[in-house]
């Protein structure tokens, strides 16, 4: 792999991954409204698909997306991949809304693994001795947080896996990131527009009784969601899904510091004890990657 291709991805990896770590902060304003889940969730579907078209517009990237619903294949494909990240977006926006912010942390904490998994699975990426210590620490961690739950961490699993089957589609997926982005919000925009016309019917539409600040929070969704999704779909192109998923416990470590410090959320001696065998093991991961690249040299 090209170097500065490379560093490229490293470089989006790691932008996408402190954007959606703050998502917390960002989607707070709307635990104080009466607004669903599922409706945030339309609403973040439209604008997006809105950012989207307008992004796609500016760089002259309509051909891709135009191409694509001509191939049935890349279609569904891509059609697989909208309904996970739909799924994932309202899983994850569920977990905000019912202060359930350090399940979602723990969901991203396992998704790594998965990530490293498929990579190993699929594209038969190699792990050296101390990458596979550092999964064993990391799985020991999330073991110790979810185990005495004493219940299946649903939240955790279907962020996790939704999002790891997702970023390994849009690996191999032969489209730009903001193309194939658009592709997706387009197939999801009329569910999306269907479901906030039957509220609307059903007068259950919660829009007309938001603040200002959440009116906000809602049209700027777009960019929101926008941003790090073209971050992240660049860097599953340039780097190594194992890499992709160690960086991505970045996301979960700034998502359990919002839980912490600004929801003063629970932690505990059992929490300390787990998310610390947690950042042992993405330490261990890394150091063992970097020793074997400068080995390789």
């Amino acid at each position: 792999m090209h170097t500065e291709t490379s560093q490229n991805g490293w470089k989006y990896a790691v932008a996408c991954y402190v954007m959606w770590g703050l998502f917390p902060i960002y989607w707070y304003p709307l635990n104080h409204s009466a607004m669903p889940a599922e409706q945030i969730l339309a609403h973040r579907i439209v604008w997006s698909a809105v950012f989207a078209l307008i992004l796609l517009w500016v760089f002259r990237q309509t051909q891709p997306v135009l191409a694509a619903f001509r191939q049935p294949k890349l279609l569904g494909a891509f059609a697989l991949s909208a309904f996970l990240i739909g799924l994932n977006w309202l899983v994850y926006l569920w977990a905000i809304i019912n202060h359930r912010v350090l399940d979602a942390s723990l969901g991203y904490f396992i998704n790594p693994l998965v990530n490293v998994f498929l990579g190993r699975l699929v594209f038969k990426e190699k792990l050296n001795i101390a990458q596979m210590l550092a999964l064993l620490l990391a799985l020991g961690g999330i073991l110790w947080l979810a185990i005495p739950v004493g219940q299946i961490p649903w939240v955790a699993l279907l962020l996790a896996s939704s999002f790891a089957a997702y970023g390994l589609i849009r690996k191999l997926m032969p489209m730009d990131a903001l193309a194939g982005l658009t592709l997706e919000t387009l197939l999801l925009l009329p569910f999306a527009l269907a479901y906030l016309a039957w509220c609307a019917w059903q007068d259950t539409l919660i829009f007309s009784q938001l603040t200002t600040l959440q009116t906000s929070v809602l049209l700027g969704a777009g960019v929101a969601t926008t941003l790090p999704l073209l971050c992240f779909a660049a860097s599953a192109k340039r780097i190594s899904m194992s890499l992709l998923g160690m960086l991505q416990y970045i996301s979960p470590t700034l998502q359990f510091t919002c839980g912490l410090l600004l929801f003063n959320e629970l932690f505990d001696v059992q929490r300390l004890v787990g998310f610390g065998l947690v950042w042992a093991g993405v330490l261990l991961f890394l150091s063992g990657m970097f020793w074997h690249k400068n080995q390789a040299a």
